[in-house]
């Protein structure tokens, strides 16, 4: 089975973070990059599935970044995956979500697959629609927050994480599944996983590769930032003081009636 990984790479979650008042992005220049700590996550369950399934199953790495980012990417393969694929060209800088999504779509099916694994978000934008755009794109079923993913009979299924417990889905291969932070612990690259990632290949797609037919970057972008604003700051708290229990409840709840939260 043909495992692929998708996997971003974002900007230190410690370097400080700066926009582009004419472009509008985030900066990414000069500024230390690494593997998205969510996708992490979606590589270890990738890792696990093959060494459960034990069927000579791969697992490939597939991220749209710059050379540049070639040895974070490497990263993954000393984790343990098989093979990389780095979609990179000038073309791609501005793709908003869906531009992502359709690229990134072109690249996984010229690569070959059965099952995608990603990350529910990533740490620069947070936005959690990729999974299902892509999964659009390659037309095959997403199923989303999952803590526990497997395969069996031709079937993916996964324990879906919901906000009043699990649900239990399942849908034929190929599909696509986002996985949790509380799927697993993902791994540290071990000294023998590092030299060996050395010798995997990284294959780099460009744009005349993908054969596509839709405009991608700045040019096929369906969303525009149009404004930019600092959050205003926090307000400070309110000290109340109560003569007994009663008159703190009393309080509690003028103050959560004034808000409309009861």
């Amino acid at each position: 089975m043909k495992i692929v990984v998708t996997v971003k790479l974002v900007p230190d979650t410690n370097a400080d973070k700066r926009i582009d008042p004419a472009t509008k992005r985030l900066v990414r220049t000069g500024v230390d990059v690494v593997l998205n700590p969510f996708d992490e996550y979606a590589i270890e369950a990738a890792l696990q599935l093959r060494e459960r399934l034990a069927d000579g199953s791969t697992v490939t790495i597939v991220s749209m970044t710059p050379e540049s980012g070639r040895e974070v990417v490497r990263k993954a393969l000393a984790m343990g995956a098989d093979d990389a694929v780095i979609l990179s060209d000038p073309g791609l800088a501005g793709s908003d979500l869906w531009a992502t999504a359709y690229a990134l779509s072109h690249a996984i099916k010229l690569r070959g697959f059965d099952l995608v694994l990603t990350g529910t978000q990533s740490t620069d934008a947070i936005s959690g629609e990729l999974p299902g755009m892509l999964a659009e794109n390659l037309g095959i079923s997403a199923l989303t927050y999952a803590r526990e993913v497997d395969v069996a009979d031709g079937r993916l299924r996964v324990k879906r994480e919901t906000e009043t417990g699990y649900q239990t889905v399942s849908a034929p291969l190929p599909a696509l599944a986002s996985v949790t932070k509380s799927a697993n612990q993902p791994r540290y690259p071990a000294l023998k996983g590092i030299m060996g990632a050395k010798k995997k290949e990284i294959a780099v797609l460009t744009l005349a590769d993908l054969g596509l037919t839709k405009a991608v970057g700045s040019d096929g972008a369906r969303t525009e930032v149009l404004a930019l604003a600092t959050p205003p700051p926090r307000e400070r708290g309110r000290a109340v003081t109560a003569a007994d229990g009663a008159d703190g409840a009393r309080a509690v709840m003028e103050f959560l009636k004034s808000r409309k939260l009861v």
